[in-house]
């Protein structure tokens, strides 16, 4: 028996909590947690959950690689529109691969499909390998999404792709092998960032947390009892691991560069709220310092950690989350346009070529994926959200077999969740493209409030913690480009405050780590080409 909630779309209103409470969980007002794959006694419990859903967010025994949207009727002749023929070739079997490949076969592509993964088991949900796996609520096992093998694909799993030649149109992978196509699909997302010492990297103690043998490694060691966690870093990932820590009762040190946890996706004003959750909660949050060293016992284990300001901290765990590093380096030589940002494609979906031209056969879709969104002044970004993954690995799999009068563009709004300190936080939008910020509803000091975000006069995002009802709603007001501050009546308004800055950080440019470097004088002779670190 197989369970996914949407968590882009649930609500915690708790009714699966009441209903099957040996499956589902509330933690703090909305924050849910529950067993991915529950034991066969529970199916009638889960069932009646599922049916009471408000929202229509719990699904059960349903593939989720499978579309879960109708399809979509073709105007025209009988093919409508469809390419049902071919070979198409996913990189990368997780989320976004994964969903791809169901759609493909939903949107009636019946020629023959291959997926190509680097990891050795079935795809896999990301999100509880810093929750619930880590709390030892549920087996690592059962972060397993439903099995790849339901949808009918060639599946090569353990060995990654190295190369792409595009005027072959093949795949070269790691074994030696090479995979001809006739359209691909580049969905091979992140890994996490190493610590940037390899020697002490390599201490025992020290982790990372991005896969399944990450969360399990991690997962016993905190279930060893050390007398103190370190994690470095207080995006989201190092948040939920400092959570987990004070649920199992450890003491844990936090450190962040930055003024508070949060700030890098959030701003200054809610990194603030969060750090104080986190103090409240008993985490030693040591912010605008850095980890400059990590030290060892004598025998190979982690002892202490070195800060900028002079001081140590004793830890036997330590854990890195200090963001993730794009799968690109396949594709170096390629004559895509990848690099440290990912790689660029257009609204719907299709690579972007070094001269920035686009192809015809090759795909992009998930954390790799640097778009231009409309709704955000056409900038381009690149969203590492589980919500992205799949509504982008759904838009590129439905282009991939369509003509052009029948293709979508990619507009999806992100949103993403987190759940940590019992608290659900949730946004809609893009925070960090803000100068002001509103609490419209709700109080920051019970932690249970609405902040909306604003651009010059216009929304441009919501964030919710514990306060998720309210979440389509302002989905809604951005997708219609809503003045800001809002002014409306509604349930809950606030009348006690106004427009603040919003303390967001200085955009950084995508380009570091990769040069463009422009040959030729006759305009069909010009050409562009990518310089790489120390290439000259």
């Amino acid at each position: 028996m197989r369970v996914v909630i949407d968590l882009t779309r649930c609500q915690g209103y708790g009714q699966c909590a009441y209903l099957a409470p040996e499956v589902f969980t509330m933690h703090g007002d909305e924050a849910v947690a529950y067993d991915p794959e529950p034991d066969d006694a529970q199916r009638e419990h889960v069932l009646r959950a599922a049916a009471a859903c408000p929202v229509q967010a719990l699904h059960v025994d349903r593939n989720t690689m499978r579309h879960w949207t109708a399809p979509v009727r073709r105007l025209g002749d009988g093919s409508g529109g469809i390419v049902r023929d071919g070979h198409i070739v996913i990189v990368g079997g997780s989320l976004a691969g994964g969903r791809a490949a169901g759609v493909l076969r939903r949107e009636g592509f019946t020629g023959r499909l291959t997926v190509i993964g680097e990891e050795t088991h079935e795809p896999y949900d990301r999100p509880p390998l810093s929750k619930q796996i880590l709390t030892r609520r549920v087996p690592a096992e059962h972060a397993r999404l439903p099995r790849l093998r339901e949808v009918e694909a060639d599946w090569i799993p353990g060995n990654p792709a190295t190369g792409l030649d595009l005027a072959t149109k093949t795949v070269r992978l790691a074994d030696g092998r090479e995979v001809a196509f006739d359209r691909v699909l580049i969905a091979t997302g992140t890994r996490a960032r190493p610590w940037p010492n390899e020697a002490e990297a390599a201490l025992e103690g020290v982790h990372v947390l991005r896969t399944l043998e990450d969360a399990t490694g991690l997962r016993e060691a905190l279930a060893a009892g050390p007398e103190r966690v370190l994690v470095i870093g207080g995006g989201f990932t190092g948040s939920e691991v400092a959570s987990a820590c004070r649920e199992l009762g450890l003491p844990v040190t936090l450190v962040e560069r930055g003024p508070a946890p949060l700030v890098g996706a959030l701003g200054g004003v809610i990194g603030r709220i969060a750090g104080g959750i986190q103090r409240d909660h008993g985490v030693d949050l040591r912010c605008g310092v850095t980890v400059t060293a990590l030290e060892d016992d004598g025998a190979g284990r982690l002892r202490r950690a070195r800060l900028s300001d002079g001081s140590t901290v004793e830890a036997q765990v330590a854990v890195v989350a200090l963001g993730a590093v794009r799968n690109v380096e396949w594709l170096r030589g390629s004559g895509l346009a990848a690099g440290p940002w990912g790689v660029a494609c257009d609204a719907g979906c299709r690579a972007v070529d070094v001269n920035g031209l686009v192809t015809d056969d090759v795909f992009v879709a998930g954390d790799i994926a640097r778009f231009p969104h409309p709704v955000f002044h056409y900038q381009f970004m690149a969203l590492e959200h589980w919500g992205n993954a799949v509504a982008q690995a759904e838009v590129a799999a439905h282009n991939m077999v369509s003509d052009q009068a029948h293709r979508w563009p990619h507009l999806s709004l992100p949103v993403f969740w987190s759940s940590q300190f019992g608290i659900n936080i949730k946004s809609v939008g893009v925070p960090t493209l803000a100068d002001q910020l509103v609490v419209t509803q709700g109080s920051v000091a019970e932690r249970r409030f609405v902040a909306v975000y604003g651009y010059k006069g216009r929304i441009t995002a919501a964030v919710t913690f514990d306060q998720a009802i309210w979440l389509e709603f302002y989905q809604r007001l951005i997708e219609r480009a809503a003045p800001f501050p809002p002014d409306f009546r509604h349930v809950d308004m606030r009348r006690d405050t106004g427009p603040v800055p919003a303390e967001v950080p200085e955009r950084a440019l995508a380009g570091e780590g990769a040069t463009v470097v422009v040959t030729g004088h006759d305009p069909a002779e010009r050409s562009a080409s990518l310089l790489y670190g120390g290439e000259a």
